[in-house]
C-alpha cells in the first residue's frame, strides 16, 4: 500500500478514468467550451485524505509516514514539484457547461473501482 507522504495536507486533484474520458468526449462535443479545461474530479483531496481512502477501500490499516526531506534527498527539486506540490484544480468550466460526474467523490469511486 502507499505511506502518507509528509505532513499529508498537501492536495492533489485526481478523477477515474471513466469520468476522464467522459469529459474529453463532453469536451469535444461541446463547440462552446474555449480555453484550458481542468479534466479533475470536483473534490481535490490531501495526500492524508488519499490514503486512508485507499487504505479503507483495501481494508488494510496505513500507518507508515515518509517524511518530506526522504523525498527530497532522493528526488532534489522534484519532490517538491511533483510529490509535495498542493494542487486544487476545480472543473469550473465543465460543471458550469452541465458535465455531470459518475465519480466525483474518492471514497466510493475507490470502492467501485476495487470491487
Amino acid at each position: 500500500l502507499g505511506a502518507r507522504i509528509g505532513s499529508g495536507r498537501h492536495y492533489f486533484s485526481w478523477i477515474t478514468l471513466d469520468d476522464a474520458l467522459a469529459a474529453i468526449l463532453f469536451i469535444v462535443e461541446s463547440p462552446t467550451l474555449q480555453g484550458p479545461i481542468n479534466v479533475v474530479a470536483p473534490n481535490p483531496v490531501t495526500n492524508r485524505e488519499m490514503t486512508k481512502a485507499l487504505g479503507r477501500a483495501l481494508h488494510r490499516p496505513v500507518a507508515l509516514v515518509v517524511p518530506a526531506a526522504v523525498f527530497r534527498i532522493a528526488m532534489g527539486e522534484w519532490a517538491d514539484d511533483i510529490l509535495l506540490a498542493s494542487v486544487r484544480a476545480q472543473p469550473a468550466k465543465l460543471l458550469t457547461a452541465g458535465f455531470t460526474f459518475r465519480h466525483p467523490d474518492l471514497g466510493p469511486a475507490l470502492r467501485e473501482m476495487l470491487a
